[in-house]
């Protein structure tokens, strides 16, 4: 099993005609993943690495049945793209889209929840479930097939973590990389619920960063509603105090969402925090053994 994707999948690519758009559409194929069409408008009836092009999500949707879709549009056509797939019945979203402005992201965070649909991101790398589907942009050579659930808010760091995963041995059941803006579709708990519920996934590799409070929240329902074990890693321990540091989400403020106080969190919840991204192998193997 695997949480989200399978090799079932059925993908449509808004915005496959555009440079991003095009190339991971090719490399999503490349992965195994079943890219079933894509949409630009007033490009229906074009090919893109073998895939049709359609005019709307909703033509796509009724031609392919495809139920996730990823986004590769300008920030400006952003919310158009989410809510089109929302109204054509789409239920997995990923918005690779980096640059969606807040207030439009709080509404369309509500829209999509009143459609019942599921958002990972935006300015997220996306997400795998290794030897069966990639959508997004991960490069899926670091990937092995495994029990190791990761979630995580930096695309750069989850790429280090799953590759010191897969050199000590430790396949992946799923990664996703929820995206490091301060509104997103899909937080840590309801991806730790997920995995939880996955037999084929036996442990969790958190990572985190500074800014907000979403790994204090994560902190706190692990230690009241998970039995599987966890490990995590917060980036940002060395930034300068007041400094913000690399993501839109790594605001500090008030004295919340620094990397002692969810480095401490973590510890109050049974979970042990490394040093070094190359540490977690270890932890994890630990954690297992137990």
């Amino acid at each position: 099993m695997s949480i989200l994707i399978d090799e079932q999948t059925r993908v449509i690519v808004q915005g496959i005609t555009g440079r991003d758009g095009s190339f991971h559409t090719a490399s999503m194929q490349e992965y195994g993943t079943k890219v079933v069409g894509g949409v630009t408008p007033g490009k229906g009836g074009q090919t893109v690495s073998g895939v049709p092009v359609f005019n709307s999500v909703k033509d796509a949707v009724k031609e392919t049945g495809a139920t996730c879709s990823i986004i590769f549009v300008p920030p400006k056509f952003a919310t158009a793209a989410l809510r089109e797939a929302a109204d054509a019945g789409i239920k997995n979203l990923i918005c690779i889209t980096e640059g969606v402005p807040i207030l439009q992201m709080v509404e369309n965070y509500h829209y999509l929840k009143t459609k019942g649909v599921r958002l990972i991101g935006p300015n997220c790398p996306g997400l795998i479930s290794p030897g069966k589907s990639k959508v997004g942009i991960m490069p899926g050579r670091i990937h092995k097939s495994g029990n190791i659930g990761v979630i995580s808010r930096s695309g750069t760091l989850t790429y280090e973590v799953v590759y010191n995963l897969t050199e000590a041995g430790l396949g992946q059941s799923t990664c996703v990389g929820i995206g490091g803006d301060p509104v997103i579709g899909t937080g840590y708990v309801d991806l730790l619920s997920l995995f939880e519920n996955d037999t084929a996934t036996a442990a969790i590799v958190l990572i985190g960063e500074i800014g907000g409070e979403d790994e204090e929240r994560a902190a706190e329902y692990i230690k009241s509603s998970m039995t599987k074990p966890v490990v995590a890693f917060i980036s940002g321990r060395t930034a300068p105090p007041g400094k913000r540091m690399g993501h839109a989400g790594a605001i500090i403020s008030g004295g919340k969402g620094t990397a002692e106080a969810k480095v401490k969190a973590f510890e109050a919840a049974g979970v042990p925090v490394a040093d070094k991204p190359d540490d977690i192998p270890a932890l994890i193997k630990e954690r297992l053994a137990h």
